[in-house]
């Protein structure tokens, strides 16, 4: 069950990551953010910058943070998207356990790096907003966890093999 969790995580943050970084390439989108709080791009950032009342000023900074941060993030995305197409032929091929523990090993430690910089990142981000902004997102994120959490109470259970 932890696989299967571990799995769909891994997925998740590197479809969320993907498109966060290939929105941040046009010259006039608003600052992706990335990380759960500023887990956002384009129409997300109006969500975020209206419920927090953030200022031009703040949306500033945050864009120059996340240009700032893009030479950082990158590589280690590209590095998870290339192991994902070497894992490809292992799923539609011949299985070799023993490459598919190694590759997954290699995306494991990229996969550390890469959320060790995003919760830095977050951090930056969040310094950037004032007390009561702070206040706000920490609200937000209680909330949204809350709403994680009873959906995965509702969810059915998987089944028995």
């Amino acid at each position: 069950m932890k696989s299967i969790r571990f799995r769909l995580l891994v997925a998740a943050l590197a479809v969320m990551l993907g498109s966060t970084i290939a929105k941040s390439q046009t010259a006039d989108a608003p600052p992706p953010m990335h990380g759960h709080a500023f887990g956002m791009e384009g129409h997300m950032m109006g969500f975020w910058a209206k419920a927090l009342n953030l200022t031009d000023d703040q949306k500033a900074q945050m864009k120059a943070v996340m240009q700032k941060e893009r030479p950082t993030v990158k590589p280690l995305m590209t590095q998870l998207h290339q192991m994902d197409q070497q894992l490809k032929p292992y799923e539609e091929g011949t299985y070799d356990e023993a490459k598919v523990q190694s590759l997954v090993s290699q995306q494991a430690q990229t996969l550390v790096q890469l959320r060790v910089q995003e919760t830095r990142i977050h951090n930056e981000l969040f310094q950037l907003l004032t007390p009561d902004q702070q206040s706000k997102m920490k609200e937000l994120e209680a909330n949204r966890e809350e709403r994680m959490q009873q959906h995965m109470q509702n969810a059915p259970a998987a089944p028995q093999e």
